[in-house]
């Protein structure tokens, strides 16, 4: 059986974390924001998996699974804040977010 080297895992999510922090810092619209930071959080979820399985540990897969609930918890809370900014602003632009009063 062919393995992979772990190195080659953590440059695939170094690799997706620097496009996913590239993306957030370059894009204003909020929903490709979201899918930026998602990705990065992809990217750390893939280097825990590679860490765990160099050293034969299921730690790797256990923190995983905690990135995927939060992740699920801030794509929930994020749309729906990303709901309520079009339906006061009529644009999902984060610029405009600082126009918001409350």
């Amino acid at each position: 059986m062919n393995v992979i080297p772990a190195e080659y895992g953590l440059i695939l999510a170094s690799v997706l974390f620097t496009l996913g922090l590239v993306s957030l810092l370059i894009r204003r619209n909020i929903i490709f924001m979201l899918i930026s930071v998602e990705i990065m959080l992809n990217a750390a979820g893939i280097a825990f998996i590679v860490a765990g399985s160099k050293w034969a540990q299921p730690d790797g897969q256990v923190m995983f699974i905690f990135i995927l609930t939060m992740a699920a918890a801030e794509v929930s809370v994020g749309l729906a804040l990303i709901l309520q900014m079009y339906h006061q602003l009529k644009t999902l632009d984060s610029d405009a977010a600082n126009k918001m009063k409350g």
